[in-house]
């Protein structure tokens, strides 16, 4: 450990409200990194800059601090002849965007290098939608990865060992001492990760209401400024759309469920409306970032990709590219089967949908075997929910508010309950709310 500097007065300095140098924050990552720092200190310092935060510019010393605490991706190497460019969600229930959107993007001459995460808690993950593909990769080496978004331009994986492994270890800390909630080291989190993978550019799709990580639309949106703000103060520009997660996004909710809705949808059988415009909106934005297509021919080229089965092309050659069934497309019942049990859930009146627990329904999921209490559960794939109704929908005897796919009887009985419980029931239909209420970019700063 360097004798210039004591993680303990490092800690005492955030505690008091005193600003930290790029060295002492540096100093701290390294500690981090190489595990010369404790975990009771690392403990420490989140508590701290959880109760006294962190400026913009000790935002941005620890997030560049942080991408170099592990191997940075270079895509200059691979030659790949467009732009680098990625989304993140801050997730939600039935966020199934990524799996659309790496295609749709890389169909309209972009590269999506995208290293996603896994569920715990309400909240769905990317790898655990694409782990109910059989044979899918989600961990492949780099030089697979290389080659896969040079050919087929997108690649849906997870974080390897080596990018930002600071992040792995302050963030195991800070999900066990109740400082994950700092949005200075959630930005950090993000950035950090996001700056590893060697990209050109960064849309953010940051989630408020009932499903999402923030309930209320003001912290959504701090979250969103610190984000643009670091991101582009780091040298990556980025801007970020606040979307609305009051309801579930589209109409499934599960594993391979969510696949199948993303197959019907990249082949045109069923687009839901809302799930459309959340997947136009980022696209478009990614395709504007990066100087592929103006505000004016970005949505036509993102509804040309869906139109003209360019984007299905490349979401099946990603899926054969990586290890999965080259028939997915075509016959995704061979490959996606769905578990025994199927339940309507019937509300006790007829009415329109004017509210959504949305959390609820992401726990009704999970409790049907399709998320995780813990991060060493195991998922079933096959459960979830479909046809599912929001808000403003019309309910009824005919009109089932979603229909439940359960292991038994037990477990579709349990979830009746929960969603009966989540939803509002009104005599007359709510006023339409905006999906994409507000983009953020640096200049708005």
């Amino acid at each position: 450990m360097s004798e210039d500097f004591f993680p303990q007065e490092i800690i005492r300095k955030k505690r008091d409200g005193q600003p930290l140098t790029e060295a002492e924050i540096q100093f701290m990552v390294r500690g981090i990194t190489d595990n010369s720092i404790s975990e009771g200190q690392i403990a420490a310092f989140a508590m701290a800059v959880f109760f006294r935060d962190m400026p913009m510019q000790e935002r941005i010393w620890l997030t560049k601090a942080m991408v170099m605490s592990g191997d940075v991706m270079d895509w200059t190497k691979a030659d790949l002849g467009r732009p680098v460019v990625d989304k993140h969600s801050t997730g939600g229930v039935g966020d199934k965007v990524s799996l659309m959107l790496a295609p749709i993007v890389a169909a309209c001459g972009g590269a999506v290098p995208m290293i996603s995460g896994r569920g715990l808690g309400h909240t769905g993950g990317t790898l655990d939608k694409l782990d109910s593909v059989p044979g899918y990769n989600t961990a492949p080496d780099q030089t697979l990865l290389t080659k896969v978004v040079k050919t087929v331009g997108c690649a849906i994986i997870g974080q390897t060992s080596d990018l930002a492994p600071a992040d792995r270890r302050f963030y195991a800390t800070r999900d066990v001492t109740a400082t994950v909630e700092s949005i200075a080291l959630i930005t950090a989190s993000i950035l950090s990760k996001k700056l590893a993978a060697g990209l050109d550019a960064l849309v953010m799709d940051v989630k408020y209401g009932s499903g999402a990580f923030k309930t209320e639309y003001e912290d959504a949106e701090e979250l969103a400024k610190s984000i643009v703000s670091v991101a582009n103060g780091a040298g990556m520009p980025t801007t970020a759309l606040l979307t609305d997660m009051n309801q579930v996004l589209g109409t499934t909710a599960g594993n391979a469920i969510e696949v199948r809705e993303t197959i019907d949808f990249l082949m045109g059988n069923h687009q839901d409306p809302r799930l459309l415009e959340v997947v136009t909106a980022l696209c478009s934005e990614m395709l504007i970032i990066t100087g592929i297509a103006d505000e004016t021919t970005a949505p036509l080229a993102v509804h040309g990709a869906l139109k003209s089965g360019s984007a299905a092309e490349r979401f099946a050659q990603m899926i054969a590219a990586l290890g999965g069934p080259k028939d997915l497309m075509t016959n995704p019942d061979k490959h996606l089967p769905l578990a025994p049990i199927k339940k309507d859930v019937i509300a006790p009146k007829r009415g329109f949908i004017s509210a959504m627990d949305t959390r609820a329904m992401g726990v009704a999921v999970m409790d049907l075997g399709g998320g995780r209490h813990k991060a060493t559960d195991a998922i079933d794939y096959s459960v979830g929910l479909t046809n599912i109704k929001g808000i403003g929908d019309k309910t009824g005897p005919r009109a089932p508010v979603a229909t439940i796919i359960a292991r038994s009887q037990d477990a579709a009985d349990r979830a009746e309950k929960r969603i009966l419980s989540a939803i509002t029931l009104s005599d007359e239909a709510p006023a339409k709310r905006p999906v994409v209420k507000r983009k953020l970019t640096l200049e708005d700063l």
